[in-house]
């Protein structure tokens, strides 16, 4: 009995910070809808660049990286967003309405150049727009590189790598990610 309580207060108070993160970053510019839970150690860089719908749920250390100030990212409502996940944004990164995205997951709109004769740090870096559709699911420690659009209902494999666009409702897979399957 008693442990149950203290289970209970334990919730309240953690829930009562994850929504102060959101006030606090709030406060910082950012559009973020009153009902969202942002988990402890959880970064927003360029916080009036970013979007986040109704009851977004991001768990602890995820780090949303807007690097530009003229860059934006936007999470539509019900998104959830795992522990350790990474997006990186130069250019314009789009999430849909009720994504699932699992620990681990790193979402870039920029890369390196590969062209010879300079050298790496030297090059300038290639953008283009990622978007991800509504009620996508992403599998733990999934990649999804610059340029990709992703399909509404399409389902990543844990641990693809995803450089090519992904059809609606298709599941994908591997490195690089190849279809797998359809969803039915």
């Amino acid at each position: 009995m008693i442990a149950r309580w203290i289970y209970r207060w334990r919730e309240f108070i953690r829930i009562a910070l994850a929504r102060g993160r959101v006030y606090l970053y709030r406060w910082q510019g950012a559009d973020i809808h009153p009902k969202c839970l942002l988990g402890r150690g959880t970064r927003l860089e360029h916080p009036w660049t970013i979007h986040l719908g109704a009851r977004c749920m991001l768990q602890p250390n995820v780090w949303l990286n807007v690097g530009d100030p003229n860059a934006s990212l936007q999470i539509g409502e019900y998104t959830f967003i795992g522990r350790g996940t990474e997006i990186e944004v130069s250019l314009r990164v789009s999430i849909g309405k009720g994504a699932l995205i699992a620990p681990g997951v790193f979402i870039t709109d920029h890369n390196h150049s590969l062209k010879r004769g300079a050298p790496m740090f030297q090059q300038r870096g290639e953008e283009a727009p990622v978007t991800i559709g509504d009620d996508v699911w992403i599998g733990a420690n999934a990649v999804i590189l610059c340029g990709v659009t992703i399909g509404e209902g399409a389902v990543v494999a844990a641990g693809a790598v995803v450089n090519r666009d992904v059809a609606p409702y298709s599941i994908v897979g591997g490195v690089p990610a190849k279809p797998i399957g359809q969803r039915t």
